[in-house]
């Protein structure tokens, strides 16, 4: 019998406009997985905790795994990898109506993108596809990247 332990604060299950930087590593090899929270299609700002069940969700059907989609698709076995997470947010709360959601959805989209865009060209392999490059805010991104920069230094 093995037996493994995680630690988590309760912040991580708020609600809300966050992103999120994985570090994932097999014997093989370390990638880099960013992404936030914040719908496309709909009003719905999920917890990071929520995305990290949906992203890892490894039965055929699921849909909303993308993390895991793009672990198999790199050559990675997403069962036999080492998880870090760091998350960050919520920048911005969850809004009741997908008009109101929609300028916090995109000033996030565009932060995740520069973030993984910043990783990739430090020629680090960041996997999945990002919203299309444009303008950010700069405040928000040097404060996002101060932190990704610490959590990769201490990694």
């Amino acid at each position: 019998m093995d037996s493994y332990e995680t630690s988590f604060t309760g912040k991580i299950l708020e609600r809300g406009f966050w992103l999120y930087v994985w570090r994932i590593s097999s014997s093989e090899k370390t990638v880099w997985y960013v992404g936030r929270t914040g719908d496309n299609s709909s009003a719905n700002a999920a917890s990071p905790f929520g995305r990290l069940s949906q992203h890892l969700d490894l039965r055929p059907s699921a849909q909303a795994n993308m993390l895991a989609k793009n672990l198999r698709a790199s050559g990675m076995t997403p069962g036999e990898c080492e998880y870090d997470l760091l998350t960050l947010g919520p920048i911005f709360p969850e809004q009741s109506n997908f008009e109101d959601h929609k300028p916090y959805r995109d000033i996030v989209g565009k932060l995740e993108a520069e973030l993984a865009y910043t990783l990739s060209q430090r020629g680090m392999v960041v996997l999945g596809k990002h919203p299309k490059r444009g303008d950010f805010d700069k405040n928000l991104f040097t404060e996002a990247l101060s932190k990704v920069n610490a959590f990769i230094k201490n990694g």
